[in-house]
């Protein structure tokens, strides 16, 4: 989150261009890990011998954890000195990445991607925060801008550079590239910047940040295991859950009974940030957890070449910060209701027509709708932090930041395992559904063309029709989680009506969204 100091005319640095370049490359190396992955869990699902479920760990553990970390940054660069603790974020981030390429079982790559999300969790708001301090309120327009580019490298470039490693070297190689990266930033940082104050009162609610921090990893275990375990029916499951709801009751009496609590519950007394929050986690829920879902269904279902998948899931990135621009634009000039409105608009029908696929739909068909879906997402970044902390107190908009980018990582984690459950639930579901149609007086099989390739009563025709049934089980669970999303988005459409215009446009860090 932004440093206080951010507000102060910015000091005469020297090596700014240095520095910034630096700051930067730690920022992408983050950004790029968010979705250089993606393209290569189903080569990393064979490699560690993981299910369809199990692998989509890889990409929520490093959520979680990020989302865990990334409120504490502040403190632990106030006590420590924002250099040393960039730094070790930098070392651990590169140190987890290359432990992840060395990964050779579920477990393995699953835990260090947890120590990747920990460390990384602290990069974004403290580079940030460096660009913050080092141009002035005038110039901070064009670094903000500068900084905004380089976190929405990640969607744009992650799955093109994902797929052609992985198709022409390993798919370790997405993690090995952090290296020299994580190298050239760490090198610049030790070299150019100059340490921060420490504050050695600074004090953090351990008993606050403990709870949260258990009750969200729970809630995380409980949501990637369930459908697995067949949830309730499982032991393990109702500990989890019993530990997650305790840890969660913990938090909030401790919050709204503590002079200094974690998280201020003040925050959620400001009508816009509190809607915001919502709206933030459902932005989460239903991009990268459409992300996950388009991975295998390119892969797997449509048969695309790793690079071919990486290739046309890029232009959804790019419709985001193509929008971004545009919008920052037209944020005075025009509500930012409205922009909210159309954002949410514009995701709903990139959902519904995906509702509408089948392993045909052509490569143009997905590489438009992911714009559209992208495009979407653009128009609601930068107006949902306008209107988050336009009225909100000056004081408050810090702890706000890393509270409201906590729930879009909470929501980006639990979409993945909701949808990812969803999908295998229903696979089996619409298998034995479709299934009940299949039977020897199914006047279908008397065809004589169907009775040749699909009879019931040989083998063959028993294996090929069950080859079939599979195929279109899976398509129709593809279809519903679509359409789970496109409902999720409709359905806050009616809370952009709650929110409150400012009478007067505040001053706000547009690029906070994306820390």
């Amino acid at each position: 989150m932004a440093d206080p100091a951010a507000s102060a005319p910015a000091p005469k640095v020297a090596n700014r261009g240095a520095i910034t370049a630096c700051v930067i490359l730690a920022v992408i190396m983050q950004a790029l890990d968010t979705t250089i992955a993606n393209v290569a869990l189903p080569y990393i699902q064979g490699s560690v011998s993981a299910s369809s479920d199990q692998i989509n760990w890889v990409l929520t553990s490093y959520i979680v954890a990020a989302a865990i970390m990334t409120p504490p940054s502040g403190f632990l660069a106030g006590r420590f000195g924002r250099k040393r603790v960039l730094l070790t974020a930098i070392a651990g981030f590169v140190v987890a990445s290359v432990l992840c390429g060395l990964s050779q079982s579920l477990d393995q790559i699953v835990v260090f991607r947890l120590m990747q999300g920990l460390f990384g969790a602290a990069l974004v708001p403290l580079s940030q925060g460096f660009l913050l301090d080092m141009y002035s309120v005038e110039e901070r327009g064009s670094a903000m801008a500068l900084f905004g580019v380089s976190v929405m490298v990640g969607p744009v470039l992650g799955p093109v550079i994902g797929g052609w490693l992985t198709d022409n070297i390993s798919w370790r190689w997405v993690f090995y590239i952090n290296v020299p990266i994580g190298a050239l930033a760490f090198a610049g940082i030790s070299i150019f910047v100059l340490e921060t104050k420490k504050d050695l009162g600074a004090k953090l609610d351990w008993l606050g940040f403990a709870a949260l921090s258990v009750g969200i990893g729970a809630l995380q275990i409980f949501l990637d295991r369930g459908e697995q375990l067949d949830w309730f029916s499982s032991g393990e499951i109702i500990i989890e859950a019993i530990i997650c709801a305790a840890a969660f009751y913990i938090f909030l009496v401790h919050t709204f009974t503590s002079k200094h609590s974690f998280v201020n519950p003040k925050l959620f007394l400001d009508r816009n940030f509190a809607l915001a929050f919502i709206f933030i986690f459902i932005v989460g829920v239903t991009y990268l957890a459409s992300l996950a879902l388009m991975t295998p269904y390119l892969q797997t279902l449509m048969g695309y070449p790793v690079m071919t998948a990486g290739l046309v899931m890029g232009p959804r990135g790019l419709g985001t910060m193509t929008c971004m621009f545009i919008v920052g634009r037209l944020i005075g000039r025009v509500d930012t209701r409205y922009l909210l409105t159309l954002g949410l608009g514009l995701t709903a029908w990139a959902m519904w027509v995906m509702t509408g696929w089948t392993p045909e739909v052509s490569q143009w068909t997905i590489v438009s709708v992911g714009f559209v879906q992208g495009a979407g997402l653009g128009f609601l970044f930068v107006p949902l932090t306008t209107v988050a902390f336009s009225t909100l107190p000056a004081a408050m908009r810090g702890e706000g930041t890393g509270l409201y980018n906590l729930s879009r990582n909470i929501g980006s984690s639990v979409g993945i395992s909701v949808v990812s459950a969803l999908l295998t639930e229903n696979v089996q579901v619409n298998h034995a559904n479709i299934a009940a149609y299949v039977t020897p007086f199914n006047h279908a099989f008397h065809a004589p063309a169907v009775m040749h390739a699909l009879n019931p009563l040989t083998a063959a025709g028993r294996a090929a029709l069950d080859s079939m049934i599979s195929l279109q089980a899976l398509i129709i669970a593809y279809i519903d989680d679509f359409k789970l999303l496109m409902i999720l988005s409709l359905v806050v459409m009616p809370l952009v009506l709650l929110l409150r215009k400012p009478a007067v446009p505040a001053a706000i860090d547009h690029s906070a969204v994306m820390e």
